[in-house]
Formats: structure tokens, sequence, C-alpha cells
């Protein structure tokens, strides 16, 4: 999706990372607490699974539905976010999410039956598909251009840093208290970073291209003079202020959004989305521990054998955002699509070959094999594909329709995903572990030839000149 073209007159950065102002710093940490909040409600399932099973009389496909009703509703929280983010700013609706955040938790932690518990999971999942939508669309709008691969990708970092800690509070509440009532502890705690999120976004403004898309250039101004060095603040401005349609302009395209390019565009997010998904990521983020125990794993090996997943992805995100900094999205793209499909193969060949039992008692190399693929998988997925999606996902929208467009991605991502999280458990149940990881490998292929086929590269554009590209190459190729 390359046009030479263009790319010659597409400025490129630097060399060397221009300084940052502290003020951008702590913006996104503030925001990506939304990714915290993100990793560790659909990672502390993982081990609450465990526990609320006989309290709650789940049965495969209950387990299915207590998970994934999460992601279900993520899918809505996404979709509805990102169109109501356009029209009254991106602060608001994270500080909203933030609590929502704090109900979900709490409703979850108190849920006497399954179908209260698949309530208020839906009602989490709202917030978590919002944050996922908005969060990066936040920092995008808001970090300069030279350095928005690394703040966007915070965001990734964050989900698998809340992952970690929910895996590893999973295992110290269990050890420390143990019991039954184990799993409300792990859901309930998730409270206190909403609240945090929820004060700290009170302190902090919106960005300046929201506020350019509503007239509100002064405040604009404003937020790029805290955020930018000096000498660089008109002229953003001036390149906002260009970008920004008119209200005749923004009305009339509306109207014709399902025929024009924009239109291709989002189609193309939808893809990038799904990919990331198809891989079967969450398969292990969520089902880790029951596929572990249904090796032949204790319940206390299997939760403190998961904190390795976490551990392994935060340390490959880090290698990932690295790695942005050097190679562009598609080679990563590409690398990571390749190594999860080789992966998901080899699990599942490993699986299917080695015996399950070894003089009547579980063969536990096998099992110590099996989390030792998982992990490989959680290399080429953490270090490479999951960060450039949310990357792509955050900067490929031109202004007008970036809510709505990821919105849109993340809400085909999250239906992927609680399709996947949903049916899990029954392909455990009847095709068992092999043939369920070979049949993600086989869709792994068919996402390998749509990274080839249709991926962009973004590097090194700014979001208007972004903008400006893919209107040239949509327009070109109708």
């Amino acid at each position: 999706m390359t046009d030479s073209t263009v790319e010659n007159h597409i400025e490129k950065p630097k060399p060397g990372p221009a300084p940052v102002e502290p003020m951008v710093k702590v913006i996104a940490v503030i925001a990506t607490l939304g990714g915290l909040l993100f990793g560790y409600d659909t990672g502390v399932i993982a081990g609450a699974l465990l526990f609320m099973k006989s309290e709650l009389h789940l049965t495969a496909l209950s387990t299915g539905m207590v998970t994934s009703s999460l992601i279900l509703g993520s899918a809505f929280g996404a979709i509805g976010a990102g169109r109501v983010a356009d029209h009254f700013g991106r602060k608001k609706i994270i500080m909203t999410l933030a609590i929502v955040f704090m109900i979900g938790s709490l409703g979850c932690a108190m849920a006497p039956n399954a179908v209260v518990m698949i309530a208020f999971r839906f009602i989490l999942g709202l917030a978590v598909g919002g944050a996922a939508a908005i969060v990066p669309v936040y920092i995008a709008e808001i970090v300069p251009a030279n350095r928005r691969w690394q703040f966007v990708t915070l965001q990734e970092l964050m989900i698998v840093s809340g992952q970690l800690l929910a895996y590893s509070s999973n295992a110290a509440i269990n050890e420390i208290w143990g019991g039954q009532e184990t799993w409300r502890w792990m859901l309930g705690i998730a409270v206190i970073p909403a609240a945090v999120l929820w004060v700290g976004m009170w302190f902090l403004p919106d960005t300046p291209r929201w506020y350019a898309m509503h007239g509100r250039f002064a405040e604009a101004r404003d937020v790029l003079k805290h955020t930018r060095q000096s000498r660089h603040v008109e002229k953003e401005l001036a390149e906002i202020r260009k970008a920004v349609p008119s209200r005749d302009e923004m009305h009339a395209r509306r109207k014709k959004t399902i025929s024009t390019w924009m239109k291709r565009l989002v189609l193309l997010g939808v893809g990038i989305g799904m990919i990331q998904q198809l891989s079967g990521v969450n398969t292990i983020m969520f089902y880790a521990p029951v596929m572990l125990q249904s090796t032949g794993m204790g319940t206390n090996t299997a939760l403190v054998a998961t904190i390795g997943n976490g551990v392994i992805s935060v340390i490959m995100t880090f290698v990932g955002i690295g790695l942005l900094s050097k190679f562009g999205r598609r080679p990563l793209l590409l690398t990571g699509q390749i190594g999860c499909t080789c992966t998901l193969i080899a699990i599942g060949a490993l699986s299917y070959l080695m015996p399950e039992t070894v003089g009547g008692h579980p063969n536990m190399l096998r099992s110590w094999l099996i989390l030792v693929g998982m992990l490989l998988f959680l290399c080429f997925q953490q270090g490479a594909l999951s960060p450039v999606v949310w990357l792509l996902l955050s900067e490929m929208f031109p202004m007008r329709i970036r809510g709505i467009g990821t919105g849109v991605s993340v809400f085909a991502m999250q239906m992927t995903t609680f399709s996947i999280t949903l049916t899990f458990p029954l392909l455990l149940e009847h095709i068992g572990l092999s043939m369920s990881f070979l049949t993600f490998a086989a869709i792994g292929v068919a996402g390998g030839i749509f990274v080839i086929l249709f991926a962009p590269e973004t590097q090194g554009k700014t979001l208007e000149q972004l903008e400006k590209h893919f209107k040239k190459h949509f327009q070109a190729s109708a």
C-alpha cells in the first residue's frame, strides 16, 4: 500500500528523538490506566474461573459465557464510545468509562449467581471496549508525531501489565487467603485503579484536534503550548486548522461516507483489528490455567505458571516498542503474524504427538512444553503483532471519523474475541487442545496473506499527512 509519489512529498522525521514536554508523559501515564484496567479485567478471569466454577455451578457453556460476556460488552462499548467521543470529547468519555469500570468491578465481585455475573461482566466490558477505542486516539492526538509510536504503544504495555498484575494477584490472593471466596477479591480490587483514572483525568485537557474540530482553537493552542516545543506550536496548529472541515463540508462528507474512500479505510481497519484476535491470543490469556490444569497441572502450579505469560508479555511489549523505532509497521506486523502461526502449529503438534500420561500419571513434560510453546507464541504476539495493530488503529483514520473509525475497528476486533472466547471451552471439550491450536494456525495463514496484501505503512507521517496519503491511495484505486 505504498504510494511512491506521495512518499516523496511526505516529510520524514529527523534522526534522533526530539525532547518531549513533561506534560505529555503525565498525560500518557494517566490515560493509559484505562489500558491497565483493560488488561486486569480481561486477565483476572483466568484465575477466578478455577474458584467460581463450583460456587456458580458453571458448565463448559456457562464458563464461556462468563468469560466472553465482557468481550461482547467491549465490542458495543468500543463502537458506542467512538461515536460519543467525537461529539463530547475524549476526556469526558474516559472519565465516564472510569465510573463504569468501578460499577462493573463491584458488581462482579458481589455476584450471587452466574446470571448476575454475566450481566456485570457485560457492563464491565462496555468500559473495556470504550477504553480500547478512545485511549489510543486520545494519546495519538495529543503527543508529537515523531513520538506517537512510543506513547500509543504504552497503551499495549499497560494492557499486558494489567494482565500480569491480574495473574500475580490471583496467585498471591490464593496463597494468602485461599478458599472458594477468593475470586471475589480477585475481581473487586480493580476498583482502585479505576478511581485513580477518574481523578487523574479530571486534571487533564482534551486533545488539540478535538478542540479544533469544534472550533475551539484558543484551547487547542493552549494544549499545544503545554505539549510541544514552542517553535512547533503555530506550525502544527496551522496544519490542524487546514485539516478541519467546515460545517458544510462535514455534513456533505458524512452523507457520502458509505461510497467514499473513508469506507474502504474503515474496512481496512476492521481487517487489521480482526487479525490480532484471530491468532487466538486470548484463549491463552483467558484460559491458560484451565488448559494447563487439563494437562495434569495442579491448581496452584497452573496459577503460578500463568504468571510467566504475563511476564513474557510485558518484556516483549518493551521489545516491540524498541523495534518500532527501528522498523516500519508492515515488517513487524508480518513478522508477528508468521511467528504466531508457526508457534500455534508447534503447540498443536506437540500436544497431539506426546502421550497425555506416563505410567498412569499425567505427563508433566508435555504440560511444561505446552507452557513453553505459549510463551514463545506471546513473544511474537506481544513483541510485534499487538503493538502494531493498536498503533495503526490510532493513527490511520482522518480527524472527522477518528473516533467512529477506531470504534468500528475495535468493535470488529472484540466481536472476533467474543466468538473465540465463547466457543473455546466447547472446542477444548469436543476436539481437544491440539486440534484447537491447529485450527487457529490455519486461520493465521489467511491472516498472513491479508497482511501481505493490505497492511499499510504509516511510519514518519503526521496524522494530517496520513489523511492525505490514504485519500489519494483509495481514490486512485477506486
